[in-house]
Protein backbone atom coordinates (compact mmCIF):
# COMPACT_ATOMS: atom_id res chain seq x y z
CA UNK A 1 0.00 0.00 0.00
CA UNK A 2 3.06 2.39 0.90
CA UNK A 3 3.70 2.50 -2.89
CA UNK A 4 0.94 3.63 -4.01
CA UNK A 5 1.50 7.70 -3.09
CA UNK A 6 5.36 7.30 -4.43
CA UNK A 7 3.72 5.67 -7.48
CA UNK A 8 1.01 8.33 -8.07
CA UNK A 9 4.17 11.13 -7.45
CA UNK A 10 6.40 9.42 -9.97
CA UNK A 11 3.92 9.80 -12.58
CA UNK A 12 2.66 13.33 -11.68
CA UNK A 13 6.37 14.28 -12.16
CA UNK A 14 6.33 12.25 -15.61
CA UNK A 15 3.13 14.11 -17.07
CA UNK A 16 4.83 17.62 -16.08
CA UNK A 17 7.68 16.77 -17.91
CA UNK A 18 5.16 15.29 -20.88
CA UNK A 19 3.05 18.60 -20.31
CA UNK A 20 6.38 20.77 -20.79
CA UNK A 21 7.03 18.99 -24.20
CA UNK A 22 3.42 19.50 -25.23
CA UNK A 23 3.70 23.12 -24.59
CA UNK A 24 6.53 23.81 -27.45
CA UNK A 25 5.47 26.44 -29.89
CA UNK A 26 3.71 25.64 -33.05
CA UNK A 27 5.76 25.28 -35.83
CA UNK A 28 3.45 25.04 -38.60
CA UNK A 29 -0.50 25.35 -38.97
CA UNK A 30 -3.46 23.35 -41.20
CA UNK A 31 -3.75 24.02 -44.91
CA UNK A 32 -7.02 23.48 -46.14
CA UNK A 33 -7.55 22.36 -49.59
CA UNK A 34 -11.40 22.58 -50.02
CA UNK A 35 -13.61 21.45 -53.05
CA UNK A 36 -17.29 22.38 -54.29
CA UNK A 37 -19.49 21.89 -56.85
CA UNK A 38 -19.58 24.79 -59.29
CA UNK A 39 -22.29 26.87 -57.50
CA UNK A 40 -20.50 26.30 -53.94
CA UNK A 41 -17.16 27.94 -55.63
CA UNK A 42 -17.00 30.76 -54.28
CA UNK A 43 -17.61 29.59 -50.64
CA UNK A 44 -15.27 27.13 -50.99
CA UNK A 45 -12.73 30.45 -51.89
CA UNK A 46 -14.00 31.92 -47.93
CA UNK A 47 -13.50 28.75 -46.49
CA UNK A 48 -9.83 28.78 -48.14
CA UNK A 49 -9.20 32.35 -47.28
CA UNK A 50 -9.99 31.53 -43.42
CA UNK A 51 -6.69 32.42 -41.47
CA UNK A 52 -5.00 29.17 -40.58
CA UNK A 53 -4.99 30.91 -37.13
CA UNK A 54 -7.80 29.84 -36.01
CA UNK A 55 -6.68 26.29 -35.47
CA UNK A 56 -3.89 27.30 -33.25
CA UNK A 57 -5.67 26.72 -30.01
CA UNK A 58 -6.47 23.09 -30.80
CA UNK A 59 -3.28 22.85 -31.75
CA UNK A 60 -1.75 23.44 -28.67
CA UNK A 61 -4.55 21.65 -26.67
CA UNK A 62 -3.63 18.41 -28.50
CA UNK A 63 -0.45 18.83 -28.60
CA UNK A 64 0.44 19.13 -32.03
CA UNK A 65 3.98 21.25 -33.16
CA UNK A 66 3.71 20.62 -37.00
CA UNK A 67 0.20 20.20 -38.73
CA UNK A 68 0.69 17.71 -41.23
CA UNK A 69 -0.33 17.05 -44.53
CA UNK A 70 -3.13 19.93 -45.90
CA UNK A 71 -6.63 18.82 -45.13
CA UNK A 72 -9.21 18.05 -47.47
CA UNK A 73 -12.55 19.39 -47.19
CA UNK A 74 -15.28 18.56 -49.32
CA UNK A 75 -18.62 20.89 -49.63
CA UNK A 76 -21.49 18.25 -50.33
CA UNK A 77 -25.00 18.59 -51.84
CA UNK A 78 -28.24 16.91 -50.96
CA UNK A 79 -28.06 15.61 -54.45
CA UNK A 80 -24.34 13.80 -53.50
CA UNK A 81 -23.47 10.35 -51.94
CA UNK A 82 -22.27 11.41 -49.17
CA UNK A 83 -25.76 12.64 -47.81
CA UNK A 84 -27.52 10.10 -49.13
CA UNK A 85 -25.37 7.77 -46.91
CA UNK A 86 -25.61 10.19 -44.09
CA UNK A 87 -28.27 11.35 -41.29
CA UNK A 88 -30.23 14.20 -42.46
CA UNK A 89 -29.53 15.88 -39.50
CA UNK A 90 -25.98 15.43 -39.87
CA UNK A 91 -24.11 18.64 -41.04
CA UNK A 92 -20.87 17.20 -41.58
CA UNK A 93 -18.45 14.80 -40.51
CA UNK A 94 -14.24 14.00 -40.38
CA UNK A 95 -12.24 10.99 -41.27
CA UNK A 96 -9.29 11.53 -39.11
CA UNK A 97 -7.10 9.26 -40.08
CA UNK A 98 -7.76 10.02 -43.41
CA UNK A 99 -7.67 14.09 -43.42
CA UNK A 100 -10.41 14.43 -44.86
CA UNK A 101 -13.52 16.78 -43.70
CA UNK A 102 -17.10 16.66 -45.11
CA UNK A 103 -19.66 19.52 -44.60
CA UNK A 104 -22.90 19.46 -45.86
CA UNK A 105 -23.47 23.23 -46.90
CA UNK A 106 -27.18 23.17 -47.06
CA UNK A 107 -28.11 21.83 -43.97
CA UNK A 108 -27.73 24.14 -40.50
CA UNK A 109 -25.35 23.07 -38.22
CA UNK A 110 -26.92 21.27 -35.33
CA UNK A 111 -25.30 21.87 -32.02
CA UNK A 112 -22.93 22.18 -30.47
CA UNK A 113 -21.70 24.34 -33.92
CA UNK A 114 -23.68 27.93 -34.54
CA UNK A 115 -22.06 28.16 -37.98
CA UNK A 116 -20.69 26.76 -41.05
CA UNK A 117 -17.06 28.23 -40.05
CA UNK A 118 -17.80 26.74 -36.11
CA UNK A 119 -18.21 23.63 -37.77
CA UNK A 120 -15.41 23.70 -40.18
CA UNK A 121 -13.50 24.20 -36.79
CA UNK A 122 -14.62 20.89 -34.76
CA UNK A 123 -14.15 18.61 -37.85
CA UNK A 124 -10.81 19.98 -38.31
CA UNK A 125 -10.42 19.58 -34.69
CA UNK A 126 -11.29 15.83 -35.22
CA UNK A 127 -8.19 15.12 -37.98
CA UNK A 128 -6.02 16.84 -35.78
CA UNK A 129 -6.53 15.11 -32.12
CA UNK A 130 -6.26 11.64 -34.65
CA UNK A 131 -2.74 13.27 -35.84
CA UNK A 132 -1.51 13.96 -32.52
CA UNK A 133 -3.03 10.45 -31.36
CA UNK A 134 -1.34 8.83 -34.25
CA UNK A 135 -4.55 7.66 -35.48
CA UNK A 136 -4.75 5.50 -32.27
CA UNK A 137 -8.69 5.05 -30.45
CA UNK A 138 -9.65 7.43 -27.80
CA UNK A 139 -13.20 7.29 -26.29
CA UNK A 140 -15.76 8.94 -28.81
CA UNK A 141 -16.61 11.23 -25.69
CA UNK A 142 -12.92 12.35 -25.06
CA UNK A 143 -12.43 12.78 -29.21
CA UNK A 144 -15.77 14.80 -29.12
CA UNK A 145 -15.69 17.02 -25.59
CA UNK A 146 -11.94 17.78 -27.46
CA UNK A 147 -13.21 19.22 -30.65
CA UNK A 148 -15.62 20.88 -29.01
CA UNK A 149 -13.83 22.96 -26.06
CA UNK A 150 -10.66 23.71 -28.40
CA UNK A 151 -13.00 25.60 -31.25
CA UNK A 152 -16.03 27.05 -28.94
CA UNK A 153 -16.33 28.76 -25.57
CA UNK A 154 -19.21 27.79 -22.96
CA UNK A 155 -22.21 29.87 -23.39
CA UNK A 156 -25.76 30.30 -23.21
CA UNK A 157 -26.93 27.33 -24.91
CA UNK A 158 -24.27 25.12 -23.74
CA UNK A 159 -25.32 25.61 -20.03
CA UNK A 160 -28.99 24.87 -20.93
CA UNK A 161 -28.14 22.10 -22.62
CA UNK A 162 -26.71 20.48 -19.85
CA UNK A 163 -28.46 21.45 -17.04
CA UNK A 164 -31.52 19.68 -19.74
CA UNK A 165 -29.22 16.42 -19.91
CA UNK A 166 -28.23 16.42 -16.18
CA UNK A 167 -32.31 15.94 -15.50
CA UNK A 168 -33.10 13.62 -17.98
CA UNK A 169 -29.76 11.20 -17.76
CA UNK A 170 -28.91 9.02 -14.80
CA UNK A 171 -25.43 8.96 -13.74
CA UNK A 172 -24.15 6.92 -17.32
CA UNK A 173 -21.20 5.49 -17.46
CA UNK A 174 -18.75 6.96 -19.94
CA UNK A 175 -19.71 4.20 -22.63
CA UNK A 176 -23.39 5.24 -22.07
CA UNK A 177 -22.17 8.88 -23.06
CA UNK A 178 -20.61 7.50 -26.14
CA UNK A 179 -23.73 5.36 -26.57
CA UNK A 180 -25.99 8.42 -26.87
CA UNK A 181 -23.68 9.73 -30.03
CA UNK A 182 -25.56 6.71 -32.36
CA UNK A 183 -28.72 8.13 -31.31
CA UNK A 184 -31.18 10.13 -32.95
CA UNK A 185 -30.14 13.82 -33.02
CA UNK A 186 -31.65 14.73 -29.28
CA UNK A 187 -29.76 11.79 -27.26
CA UNK A 188 -26.77 13.30 -29.70
CA UNK A 189 -26.99 16.64 -28.63
CA UNK A 190 -27.11 15.79 -24.72
CA UNK A 191 -23.32 13.78 -25.53
CA UNK A 192 -21.61 16.65 -26.72
CA UNK A 193 -23.16 18.79 -24.03
CA UNK A 194 -21.95 15.81 -21.47
CA UNK A 195 -18.55 15.65 -23.31
CA UNK A 196 -18.18 19.33 -23.39
CA UNK A 197 -18.24 19.47 -19.59
CA UNK A 198 -16.29 16.55 -19.21
CA UNK A 199 -13.45 17.71 -20.77
CA UNK A 200 -13.75 21.44 -19.10
CA UNK A 201 -13.84 19.34 -16.09
CA UNK A 202 -11.01 17.42 -16.73
CA UNK A 203 -8.93 20.67 -17.83
CA UNK A 204 -9.97 22.96 -14.90
CA UNK A 205 -9.02 20.04 -12.47
CA UNK A 206 -5.92 19.00 -14.13
CA UNK A 207 -4.19 21.71 -15.97
CA UNK A 208 -4.48 23.26 -19.71
CA UNK A 209 -2.09 20.68 -21.42
CA UNK A 210 -3.69 17.47 -20.01
CA UNK A 211 -5.14 16.51 -23.06
CA UNK A 212 -1.53 16.89 -25.26
CA UNK A 213 -0.40 15.08 -22.15
CA UNK A 214 -2.84 11.87 -22.83
CA UNK A 215 -2.39 11.99 -26.15
CA UNK A 216 1.35 12.00 -26.38
CA UNK A 217 0.97 8.76 -24.34
CA UNK A 218 -1.61 6.89 -26.58
CA UNK A 219 0.68 7.72 -29.42
CA UNK A 220 3.60 6.12 -28.13
CA UNK A 221 1.13 2.99 -27.73
CA UNK A 222 -0.33 3.23 -24.01
CA UNK A 223 -3.99 2.69 -23.74
CA UNK A 224 -6.26 5.19 -23.10
CA UNK A 225 -6.60 4.34 -19.73
CA UNK A 226 -3.48 4.20 -18.74
CA UNK A 227 -2.09 7.31 -20.53
CA UNK A 228 -5.19 9.09 -18.64
CA UNK A 229 -3.67 7.53 -15.03
CA UNK A 230 -0.49 8.79 -16.08
CA UNK A 231 -1.56 12.35 -17.06
CA UNK A 232 -3.53 13.03 -13.98
CA UNK A 233 -3.08 10.68 -11.52
CA UNK A 234 -6.47 9.33 -11.26
CA UNK A 235 -8.37 7.03 -13.28
CA UNK A 236 -11.33 7.27 -15.77
CA UNK A 237 -13.81 6.05 -13.14
CA UNK A 238 -12.98 8.35 -10.95
CA UNK A 239 -13.35 11.65 -12.95
CA UNK A 240 -16.70 9.95 -13.83
CA UNK A 241 -17.77 9.68 -10.30
CA UNK A 242 -16.47 13.43 -9.23
CA UNK A 243 -17.78 14.78 -12.19
CA UNK A 244 -21.52 13.41 -11.58
CA UNK A 245 -21.37 13.70 -8.04
CA UNK A 246 -20.47 17.37 -8.26
CA UNK A 247 -22.97 18.37 -11.31
CA UNK A 248 -25.93 16.52 -10.03
CA UNK A 249 -26.55 19.06 -7.30
CA UNK A 250 -26.36 22.19 -9.15
CA UNK A 251 -27.91 20.71 -12.50
CA UNK A 252 -30.44 17.90 -10.90
CA UNK A 253 -31.42 18.73 -7.33
CA UNK A 254 -31.65 22.47 -7.25
CA UNK A 255 -34.08 22.35 -10.08
CA UNK A 256 -36.16 19.80 -8.28
CA UNK A 257 -35.72 21.33 -4.60
CA UNK A 258 -37.19 24.36 -6.19
CA UNK A 259 -39.97 25.26 -8.37
CA UNK A 260 -39.78 22.91 -11.20
CA UNK A 261 -42.07 24.54 -13.03
CA UNK A 262 -40.44 27.83 -13.31
CA UNK A 263 -37.17 26.43 -13.96
CA UNK A 264 -38.39 24.18 -16.55
CA UNK A 265 -39.85 27.34 -17.85
CA UNK A 266 -36.27 29.41 -17.51
CA UNK A 267 -34.63 26.59 -19.33
CA UNK A 268 -37.07 26.55 -22.11
CA UNK A 269 -36.55 30.18 -22.82
CA UNK A 270 -33.04 30.13 -22.35
CA UNK A 271 -32.81 27.47 -25.41
CA UNK A 272 -35.46 29.42 -27.40
CA UNK A 273 -33.11 32.67 -26.83
CA UNK A 274 -30.42 30.93 -27.85
CA UNK A 275 -31.77 28.75 -30.69
CA UNK A 276 -33.18 32.50 -32.06
CA UNK A 277 -29.23 33.63 -31.82
CA UNK A 278 -27.91 31.33 -33.94
CA UNK A 279 -30.85 31.28 -36.12
CA UNK A 280 -29.78 34.94 -36.66
CA UNK A 281 -26.31 34.65 -37.64
CA UNK A 282 -27.05 31.45 -40.12
CA UNK A 283 -29.36 33.64 -41.90
CA UNK A 284 -26.10 36.46 -41.84
CA UNK A 285 -23.92 34.31 -43.35
CA UNK A 286 -26.19 33.08 -45.67
CA UNK A 287 -26.82 36.20 -47.04
CA UNK A 288 -23.44 37.18 -47.06
CA UNK A 289 -22.66 33.92 -49.16
CA UNK A 290 -25.33 34.62 -51.33
CA UNK A 291 -24.40 38.40 -52.09
CA UNK A 292 -20.62 36.67 -52.72
CA UNK A 293 -21.79 34.43 -55.00
CA UNK A 294 -24.19 37.12 -56.96
CA UNK A 295 -21.16 39.85 -57.41
CA UNK A 296 -19.18 36.62 -58.95
CA UNK A 297 -21.36 35.89 -60.87
CA UNK A 298 -21.83 39.77 -61.76
CA UNK A 299 -18.26 40.16 -62.63
CA UNK A 300 -18.59 36.63 -64.51
CA UNK A 301 -21.10 38.27 -66.51
CA UNK A 302 -19.07 41.69 -67.09
CA UNK A 303 -16.29 39.79 -68.23
CA UNK A 304 -18.26 37.60 -70.83
CA UNK A 305 -19.63 40.86 -72.37
CA UNK A 306 -16.33 42.51 -72.68
CA UNK A 307 -14.94 39.47 -74.23
CA UNK A 308 -18.17 39.62 -76.71
CA UNK A 309 -17.67 43.39 -77.24
CA UNK A 310 -13.88 42.60 -77.96
CA UNK A 311 -14.42 40.16 -80.56
CA UNK A 312 -16.82 42.00 -82.33
CA UNK A 313 -14.54 45.40 -82.85
CA UNK A 314 -11.90 43.03 -84.04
Amino acid sequence: MARRPIQRLTLGLLAVLLATAAGAAVRSLPRLEVEAPPEHAALARELEALPAERFEPVMRMVGLERAGPPIRVDLATEDSPQADAAESWVAGYAYGALGHVVLFVERTPPYPDGSLEELLDHEVAHVLIARAAANRPVPRWFNEGVAMVAGHSWGLEDTSRLTLAMLTESEMPLEGIDRLFAGHSGEVARAYALSGALVRDLLHRFGSRTVATILEQVRYGVAFEEAFFRATGTTVAELEESFWNRHSFWYRWVPILGSSATIWLGVTLLALLAFRRRKQRDAEIRARWEREEERQEERERQSAETAATDWTIN
